[in-house]
This record gives C-alpha cells, structure tokens and sequence, in this order.
C-alpha cells in the first residue's frame, strides 16, 4: 500500500489518538479535500457510538482477546466491521481490503493476514451475527448500545429500562441539526427563499422563530452562508437559554463560558445590535474563534474578555447567562467521544465547579436583574438540585416561571425549569432555570 491518506486511515488515527489521550482531534484531517474530511468526521463518530458492540463482535471472531490488542490494530478492526456491518454503501470487498491495506502499512503484512482473516470469518457470518449475552444485565445494556456502565446504572434507576433503551437508541441515531437565521445579517423570510432556491430541504420550527431543522449543514458551508454570518448551526434546545434570559436593546448582558459564541451571538440578535454582551471564557483559543465569528455574524456590540468566571470582579449587569461546564449526557449524538471521557468522579467535578461558577456569577446580577443556568447535561446533580442548593444558600433569588418562553412540552410540572431529551423532543438535552434577584 502507498502511503497515501485516506478517509478510512485518517479515521484510525484520530480514534488511535484518542484512545490514548481521551482527546477528539480532527486535524489529522486537514489535508484532505472537504469531502473526504466530512467522511472522516462521519466514520469517527458512528464507530464511537457504536463502540462497545463493534469490540463485542472483535472479541467472538478473533482469536486474541481485544484487551490484549494494540489501539492501531483495535481501531483498524472497528472500522473494517463498522463498514462491513453498518454501511451498505461500501462493498464488502472494499470495506476489507482497505481495513488489511491499512493493518499492512501502519502495523506489519502479518497483522494485515490477521486483519483479513478476522473480517472474512465475520463476513461468512454477517446475516447471523452473534448478540451480547451477559447475565450482567447492566453489562448487556452497555454492550448492545454501546454506552458506559456507570452511565446505562444512573439511566435505568432514574427512566427505567424502556425509556433508558429509547434514550440510548437516540444517542446512536444520526443527529438532527437546526440552522438559526442571523437577523443582524438577513431576514428570515429571505433566507428562507435563498435555502428553496438552492433546493435545501428544511422544516420550520414551531418551537422558535428562524430555527429550521436540516438534513446535514454541508450545503450552507459549501454556500459560504455560515462563513459570512446568514445563519449558524445551533440546537433548537440550545436557543432556548437566549429565550429565557430575554435580553433587551440596550441592556448590559454578561455570557459567561461563553465559547464558542453561538449564545453570544443569538443575544446579540436579539437585541439589535444596542447595549453590550461580554463574553467571558477561559480559552483564548476558543476566544479567537468566538471574535472571528462575532465579525462574520455582525455582532459588533459583543465585547471579549479572557478570565476565569469565577475570578471575575464585574459591576452588575440586567442579565447573565451561566451555560456551565458539564458532562454533556445530554449531546451524545453529536460529540458520541463524550460517553467514553466521563466517569463518575468527572460528574462529581463537575458539579463542584458548577456550584462556584454559580456563586461567582450571583454577584454579577444587579438588583431587578436575571441570572440564566443552563447545561447540556441530563443528570439532576447538575440542573436541578444544583439550583436548589444555589436557592438554599440565596435568599435573594427565585425562581421564575417560563411559561410563555419555551413550549409547555418541555417545562417542569412547576414550570419553572426545562428539560429536553433526544428521545421524547427530538433534539440536543438541555437544561434551563431564569432565577431573578431581588430589587
């Protein structure tokens, strides 16, 4: 084989590389054409979502246990069952004599043998291939739908075994993606047009004005409509923060974690381009991205500031907006890499560093004003009973309703909180609290 990238072999790479520093890295892809990068991107994040189950298949064709195998050569068979079981599009043939070709050249002609004898035994197999069966129940969870299991125990305490199984099904699908009309740069009614004219399926949200749910973003990249600000890829659940905080023209808005702007910039919509948005984050890295982005979508009263949160000494601004770190249960679809970097003791961390974020930005709020807690997460440490011990300790703050600002379908019983899940609202699971202080 000639050393010549392709899809398929920058996509061993990235997974080898994340294997060994739990970090999604994509730009090994960088020097492929845009096409092929997309491929990468859709090979790295199926073969994580379907992880467990493609070792589960290693384990019964081969005859070396997968925990004694070598990263490069786990991930070479994953993605060579990957494209033989999942993808219909890539003949069998093709699926393993690039899987051996790759084995060949990044491990040894050896290995390559080892490789093609292990997908030929499976393709024999491919109309009766074997299923997990652990007396484990969790165990068997967590192989079928390739999900930890400290994460498959938490979800079907709380959901119940039926609704866990929706939920990770969900998490395994293909994700939706929604496109939000910049208004400082269009109107939606043009924008609307222009996505007809160039013949792009889309579907109007009932939820929030100039969302659209779309197929795939490709066609607006290649259309350079993100590139110069007309819209920007955002979950509809996540439009719901700016919603509830409610930003007016004129106002002074604090975003803290603010990277990488998507928030920002829909606050700054809202309010027409008057008042101010400083958007704090700890990156400068992720700050720059956010800066670029502010000048492409026209968002020139978004200000920068590279600080952590809570080491910040502000003057009180109308409304702040804490889109916490979390550990993302709630955009496994999307960043499938997430389920196999966290752990019980990350949620622990997460929520320590949530609960002083929280009191940090409580001082940023000025008397009349709102404080906005959002996360992308489902677990209840890091939504609600982390507003209720906020509320323990604050007497100054409540929480107010928010009906009329989110669709009843996913309010709270109380209607003072949200909560989205992939199953039940087919979107991105977030969580979301409008706590308002005292004057």
């Amino acid at each position: 084989m000639e050393n010549e990238q392709t899809a398929r072999s920058v996509s061993v790479e990235i997974l080898n590389k994340f294997d060994e520093k739990k970090k999604l890295d994509y730009s090994d892809a960088d020097q492929l054409e845009p096409y092929e990068r997309a491929q990468v991107r859709e090979y790295v994040q199926n073969i994580l979502r379907r992880r467990s189950y493609l070792d589960f298949l290693i384990d019964d064709f081969a005859s070396v246990k997968i925990g004694e195998m070598k990263p490069n050569l786990k991930n070479v068979l994953r993605l060579g069952i990957y494209d033989l079981v999942f993808m219909d599009s890539t003949p069998e043939y093709a699926a393993i004599n690039e899987a051996v070709d790759i084995a060949k050249f990044t491990i040894s002609h050896k290995t390559g043998d080892l490789v093609n004898a292990i997908l030929r035994n499976l393709q024999r197999e491919i109309d009766n291939l074997p299923k997990p069966n652990f007396k484990d129940r969790n165990k068997l969870i967590a192989v079928t739908f390739s999900h930890p299991e400290w994460m498959v125990e938490r979800w079907v305490k709380r959901l119940g075994e039926r609704e866990a199984f929706q939920l990770m099904k969900a998490n395994n699908k293909r994700p939706e993606f929604y496109i939000r009309v910049n208004n400082l740069r269009t109107k939606t009614e043009h924008f609307k047009l222009r996505m007809e004219k160039k013949d792009i399926e889309f579907e109007e949200s009932d939820w929030l004005p100039g969302y659209f749910k779309v197929d795939s973003v490709r066609p607006f990249i290649e259309l350079g409509l993100l590139e110069r600000g007309f819209c920007q890829v955002q979950d509809i659940a996540a439009g719901f923060a700016p919603i509830i905080l409610f930003p007016q023209p004129g106002e002074n808005i604090y975003d803290l974690c603010a990277a990488p702007g998507t928030k920002s910039i829909a606050i700054a919509d809202m309010m027409q381009g008057e008042g101010s948005v400083l958007a704090v984050d700890i990156s400068s890295e992720r700050l720059d991205k956010l800066a670029e982005s502010a000048l492409s979508y026209k968002a020139e009263n978004i200000k920068i500031r590279r600080a952590d949160a809570r080491e910040l000494d502000l003057p009180p601004a109308d409304g702040v907006l804490l889109d916490a770190p979390c550990t993302g249960t709630g955009v496994l679809s999307k960043r499938a890499d997430l389920r196999w970097r966290r752990d019980p003791e990350g949620l622990e961390n997460a929520v320590q560093l949530q609960k002083e974020l929280l009191e940090s930005a409580a001082k940023m709020v000025k008397p009349g004003g709102r404080l906005v807690y959002t996360t992308c997460s489902l677990e209840p440490e890091e939504n609600m009973e982390q507003i209720n011990h906020f509320l323990e300790h604050h007497d100054e703050f409540e929480l107010e309703n928010l009906e009329g600002f989110v669709p009843d379908e996913v309010l709270s019983e109380d209607k003072l909180s949200y909560q989205t899940y992939p199953h039940r609202h087919h979107c991105d699971g977030h969580f979301g609290v409008r706590l308002m202080r005292a004057e």
